[in-house]
């Protein structure tokens, strides 16, 4: 099965890509100028990567309650659910964004907010998050089974 994470925004929507190997890697973002346009972008690749199912980034507050942002974000993956009819799941997003940018300034990487940059980064962090807890996906083994 195919993944599509997403971190939503009004402006950009972040976007990336992982499967059942439990990788995620980042996708161009839906950068339109208008939501329209974003839609669009985000259905091209809908189609095109063959998604099985969109993983949302959740921005809960740092109290773990529901604000503003998270019920937007709510209202989005209804409107994903039934325009796509796939399954659309939450995860807690707190801190992805903060973390993106803090791996490209480790990196000494410099970005363009307006590119989406950021906002796919956050989206693979997201998109990693539900693969390693729903695959529960190692990429080594123990260190005691290592040969040698």
């Amino acid at each position: 099965m195919t993944f599509l994470g997403i971190d939503y925004g009004e402006k950009r929507i972040g976007l990336s890509l992982g499967d059942e190997l439990g990788l995620a890697v980042p996708l161009p973002a839906a950068v339109g100028r208008t939501e329209s346009a974003r839609m669009r972008h985000l259905m091209r690749v809908l189609e095109s990567r063959k998604v099985g199912r969109i993983v949302v980034g959740m921005p809960y507050n740092m109290d773990g309650s529901m604000g503003f942002k998270a019920k937007e974000v709510g209202l989005f993956m209804e409107r994903l659910r039934k325009l796509t009819q796939l399954p659309v799941v939450a995860v807690d997003e707190r801190l992805t964004t903060h973390q993106a940018k803090e791996d490209f300034k480790s990196q000494n990487r410099k970005w363009d907010r307006k590119s989406g940059e950021i906002d796919s980064h956050a989206a693979t962090l997201i998109l990693q998050d539900y693969l390693d807890q729903s695959l529960g996906q190692t990429l080594l083994p123990p260190h005691e089974d290592l040969p040698g």
